[in-house]
Formats: structure tokens, sequence, C-alpha cells
């Protein structure tokens, strides 16, 4: 039996839908990044690498506490999340209002499994940096070819 990825799916959905609505004219107001849900948006915009060990994601998150980021990680998927307060306008009259602010979540399927225990996160000049160990039991692994 096949396993079905219900993230990858409810994803795959949410894009046809919004697709279908940007047709209309409405697509910029249904894909901001500070809606609800698994994946929604591409906020924070991140990079992910690897190394023989160690994968590496990198996500730019300006003008947000590190009190105010979440992070859980299951198997092989990352979710983190978090909430970008809004500017206090202090009386001022505003022209222009583009950084978006209001709760987000961002969830990436990484190709194989992390070791959940040693998976470390520091947040530092506006970058969440997480290190997820791969799972030892994924890790390729060195044989020997002895000669008979």
């Amino acid at each position: 039996m096949a396993r079905r990825d219900l993230f990858r799916e409810i994803e795959s959905l949410r894009k046809e839908i919004d697709n279908a609505f940007g047709s209309f004219g409405v697509g910029g107001v249904l894909s901001s990044a500070f809606l609800p849900g698994i994946g929604t948006g591409d906020y924070p915009r991140i990079n992910l690498s690897e190394d023989e060990n160690n994968f590496y994601l990198e996500a730019m998150s300006p003008g947000i506490e590190a009190k105010d980021l979440s992070l859980s990680v299951m198997q092989s998927t990352v979710s983190f999340s978090g909430e970008r307060k809004e500017a206090q306008g202090n009386g001022r009259t505003w022209h222009r209002h583009e950084r978006g602010a209001g709760k987000f979540m961002r969830t990436i399927e990484l190709p194989m499994t992390v070791d959940n225990d040693k998976t470390d996160a520091e947040y530092r000049n506006g970058m969440l940096l997480i290190t997820l160990p791969k799972a030892e039991s994924v890790r390729a692994k060195r044989i020997e070819v002895k000669p008979h």
C-alpha cells in the first residue's frame, strides 16, 4: 500500500484553489503568507542545505522576537511558526505599510528522516538557524570490501 503524504496533498489542493481564484483578480488577497494553515505562503524565505551528517535550514525572519517563534520536528517534517507584531503608529499617518504582520506557519518536508532529539535551533540577527542531524539509520555507511 502506498504511503499517502497528507501534508503534500493539502498543499497541492491549496495551490489549485489559489490558482483558480487568482484568475478572478483576488489571488493577491488569498496568497498572504500570514494566513493560517500548513505551509501557506513563502514566508519566511528559507535556504535548505545539507552535508554528510546534517540538514541546515535558515529562515529569514527579521522583526520577530525569539520568544514568538515555535519549532517542531517529526521524522522528516520541520514546522515552524511565529508572529510578527503589528507596527505601532504612535499617531503617525502611514504612506506605505508593506511589511506583513500576524501569525505565520511554514512546513518543510526533508528528503530523509532526522534525529529529533539532536536538533538544534538558534535565532540570531533576524535569522532562525536550525541544524537537523540525519538519523543514524538513514546515513550512508561505507562498507569495506575484503579480498577473498
